[in-house]
């Protein structure tokens, strides 16, 4: 049983910053690794970055390189995306995604649970 609920997302101008949050519950296994993923109206779902909760290695999509950071709270079992410098296309519902490891991170066939997603609006 592994419950993700995202927080943190809002309005925010475009050149800004925002920091979303995803809240874990139940058992994080060693081996799991969990992502950001985001969806613009009438785009499919794309991913942003992923980590390793064992090795903590990352990934990040192209996009978002250079000015998304993604961390983790291994104590709160709380995953964290720190976007700046974020533009109009950034403007998305990001959702927050766990499963087992050895699978590619950018894939979300990769993940077996999701968040319910919030809400980064970015404006100009």
């Amino acid at each position: 049983q592994v419950q993700l609920v995202e927080s943190g997302g809002g309005p925010v101008q475009a050149g800004g910053s925002l920091s979303v949050s995803c809240a874990a519950s139940g058992r994080i296994f060693s081996n799991y690794i969990m992502g950001w993923f985001r969806q613009a109206p009438g785009k499919e779902r794309e991913f942003v970055a992923a980590i390793s909760w064992r090795t903590g290695w990352i990934d990040y999509a192209d996009p978002v390189k250079g000015r998304f950071t993604i961390s983790r709270d291994n104590a709160r079992n709380t995953l964290y995306l720190q976007m700046n410098s974020l533009k109009l296309e950034d403007t998305a519902v990001y959702y927050c995604a766990a499963g087992l490891g050895g699978k590619p991170l950018p894939l979300t066939g990769s993940y077996d649970y999701w968040g319910q997603g919030t809400q980064v609006t970015v404006s100009s």
